[in-house]
């Protein structure tokens, strides 16, 4: 049965559309159970009735016309009560409910089970059998294990425009996705889907402009893979086995073959890119071996994948040259990275759009900090046909709108222009202070991780920046930059800025932050080596960095050293005695040399409770929200199955946060925060009165903040935290202070 599984698996991943998967399922699933009926019901929401999409064993013409209420039917029975039902006689069920049109009544024997994903019935899968026997609890296992990886292939299908459209080309009409909030702020532009190098099944849909230079692209791949393959021979022929050479000979019949060559020729013509229509041919290659019964055959289809993968390699490398982004560019894509988002020139890119990841997730902090709009988390985006279409990002309410209809198109655009004239108003508090009415001063500063960012920063109005994440410089190098180009990025940044404060922080990497040349591989990333403890473990490194720092200060004196990942005090102790093992080795050898103001970031839940025993080691204590969230809460920021969960205004996270302050305040030493909490004006306020001393953020949201702490007081955010404190769930925190800022009118400071 796993056997069978992974194959069914296999096809429905390879289907041309949902129609084409589920035509296969019905039929793998009527083979494997030895069934005489399978059939797929899908939910049409809208009609708010279950469709008979497909079927094997009853009448071909009833397949779309047989429909059934959500209550109705033993359909409708299996949707309601979201199990399974399996009896031996459906006809005697007071639920049964008679098509003649089907010819089911042959069928006693019943088996349902319910299609869910992400909480919500997408439909029901059904076998019958003449013999009224009940199905046996293995065959009861095996269909809800089908139906389970049958979900999620429904749900894309559903994203792609619902059940009117499954016999579909992929045009998608007016489609609306939710995810998640990203980054603030509204674009309209045109989709560009990035993908994994060499990952055939993440190939989007794109249309050839010129299909004579896609198929050179494709001959050229063809002829580059031929060489490629028989270089490989003949360097390892002496130590392979028969049956392994006779692989090689199998790739290069494939790569010659009529059948794969002008497939992929012929979908080039009929308007295909090249990479796409290599994709449809090696997939359509692969599954007629997977189809097999014969185990060695079947595993050749594996053969045919790889091959194909090797022929789009070499087609990523092909001649079309710099591939040219429209002047509204929306990047689509199941991950991006940030060196995707530096492809596209700065004045071309207008969204990001990300079906993995949350809003506290590595693309999304850098599309905050370049101002753009973004929405995370989208897992149900049917990416692969989106490149080319028209596209709206909703970055405060983390929806895409795709192919949308004037109406709301309309509607986006009179939203965008409402969102320049409010950062127009908003601009004229540039040069006044974030100080409430009661007379508290709440300095405001930003993140940043860029060069290109600090006019930004300055034309913001901030006062200082907050944050400066020194991964950045290590991220774009191949190797670990060296003292003096460590000392020089450091150096610009903090004359830039001078003479308002800089706080930097050493070299945070691991979690999602990789560095090409120092790869962490971990089965749990953010449990594991990261931050402080990578440093830690490589003093060498730590020390570079820690002369660079204090070099680049010499003269100016702006700067404050930031810890990231404190788990421990002894962590603290030993970092600041390399700190000043840097600056007693410099004072020998350079002038000015000071030591700056150290402090020490709270990530983690064991650094809550010890911030007082931290207090007194350090300066200040700046908290990393994003962080502190999800180990407070469990929830992976980056998992889009879980990211929903995640909310830095739950309750629990306020009380640690409000433990922090009581902590630090007890000695003296100021408390910032730092994490994207910082920039969200709902929870600016809330921080305002739990009594942080100071707010760093992306320079987009500075006005938003910088507005609401000037509305209100002091006094008045202490109430609210009160009232907060006492709450059971983040979405009562957030009516609770919504209600506050719209009885300011100042709603619009979220909504936009």
């Amino acid at each position: 049965m796993l056997d069978v599984l992974r194959r069914i698996v296999q096809e429905v991943g390879g289907a041309r559309n949902l129609t084409h998967a589920l035509t296969v399922i019905v039929r793998r699933v009527k083979q494997a159970m030895n069934a005489d009926v399978s059939s797929v019901y899908l939910t049409d929401f809208k009609q708010q009735q279950y469709v008979l999409m497909a079927n094997q064993g009853l009448n071909p013409g009833s397949v779309g016309k047989v429909r059934l209420g959500l209550a109705e039917g033993l359909v409708g029975m299996v949707g309601m009560r979201e199990e399974p039902i399996n009896i031996d006689n459906a006809t005697e069920s007071p639920n049964y409910r008679y098509f003649p049109e089907t010819g089911e009544e042959q069928y006693p024997a019943f088996l349902g089970v319910p299609i869910v994903h992400n909480r919500k019935v997408l439909g029901v899968l059904v076998v019958q059998r003449r013999d009224s026997i009940r199905f046996t609890g293995d065959e009861e296992a095996f269909l809800i294990t089908v139906a389970a990886q049958l979900a999620g292939a429904i749900a894309h299908a559903e994203a792609s425009g619902g059940i009117e459209g499954l016999q579909g080309d992929h045009e998608i009409r007016s489609l609306l996705v939710q995810g998640l909030p990203g980054a603030p702020g509204v674009a309209l532009g045109t989709a560009v889907v990035v993908y994994p190098a060499a990952d055939l099944e993440a190939v989007p849909d794109r249309k050839a402009d010129d299909v004579a230079l896609e198929e050179q692209v494709f001959a050229d791949a063809i002829n580059a893979v031929r060489a490629d393959v028989t270089i490989l021979q003949e360097r390892i022929s002496e130590v392979l086995l028969p049956e392994d050479r006779a692989l090689f000979d199998a790739y290069q019949l494939m790569l010659a073959s009529d059948s794969l060559v002008n497939s992929t020729v012929e979908r080039i013509r009929n308007g295909q890119w090249a990479s796409a229509a290599l994709r449809d041919t090696i997939i359509e290659h692969a599954l007629v071996f997977e189809d097999m019964e014969d185990p060695y055959l079947r595993e050749r289809g594996e053969d045919v994948r790889d091959l194909g993968r090797r022929i789009l390699m070499h087609m990523q490398r092909g001649a079309r040259g710099r591939f040219k982004y429209p002047a509204d560019t929306i990047l689509v894509g199941d991950a991006i990275s940030a060196s995707a988002l530096a492809e596209v020139p700065p004045e071309c890119l207008k969204g990001v759009v990300s079906t993995k990841g949350s809003t506290t997730s590595h693309v999304a902090i850098l599309s905050h900090a370049l101002g753009i709009p973004a929405v995370m988390g989208s897992a149900d985006l049917p990416v692969n046909y989106l490149d080319g279409k028209s596209v709206i990002v909703d970055g405060y309410r983390g929806r895409i709108f795709v192919s949308p209809d004037a109406a709301v198109t309309k509607e986006y655009e009179r939203l965008a222009q409402a969102e320049e004239e409010l950062s127009a108003e908003l601009a004229t508090l540039r040069d006044l202070s974030a100080t409430t009415t009661d007379g508290v001063s709440v300095p405001l500063y930003v993140n940043t991780g860029l060069l290109s960012d600090i006019t930004s920063a300055q034309n913001s109005g901030a006062e200082g920046i907050g944050l400066y994440r020194t991964e950045f410089p290590f991220m774009v190098r191949q190797r670990f930059p060296s003292e003096d180009e460590q000392r020089q990025v450091y150096q610009s940044v903090l004359k830039a800025v001078a003479p308002k404060p800089v706080t930097i922080r050493t070299l945070d990497i691991g979690g999602d932050k990789a560095l090409p040349y120092f790869p962490i591989k971990e089965e749990n990333p953010f449990l594991g080596w990261r931050g402080m403890r990578v440093t830690l473990d490589h003093p060498e490194i730590f020390l570079v960095q820690m002369r660079a720092m204090l070099r680049a200060n010499a003269g100016v004196n702006n700067m404050s050293i930031l810890f990231p990942m404190v788990t421990n005090v002894a962590e603290v102790d030993e970092a600041i005695r390399l700190v000043r093992r840097a600056h007693h080795e410099l004072l020998d050898t350079e002038s000015g040399i000071t030591m700056p103001r150290i402090g020490a970031m709270i990530e983690v839940p064991s650094a809550v409770y010890q911030a007082g025993a931290l207090a007194q080691r350090v300066d200040f204590i700046s908290v990393g929200t994003n962080d502190l969230t999800q180990y407070l809460l469990a929830v992976d920021r980056n998992n889009s199955r879980v990211a929903g969960l995640y909310d830095s205004l739950h309750p629990a996270v306020l009380r640690a946060l409000s433990e922090i302050v009581d902590q630090a305040h007890q000695y003296g030493k100021p408390v910032g925060v730092c994490g994207e909490m910082a920039g969200d004006p709902l929870a600016a306020l809330i921080l305002v009165g739990i009594g942080v001393d100071n707010l760093s953020m992306n320079a987009a949201s500075l006005p938003r903040v910088k507005s609401v702490i000037r509305a209100f007081s002091a006094g008045h955010a202490r109430e609210l935290v009160e009232n907060a404190l006492d709450m059971e769930n983040p979405g009562m925190v957030r009516r609770l202070v919504m209600d506050a800022l719209n009885h300011k009118n100042l709603g619009n400071l979220v909504h936009a």
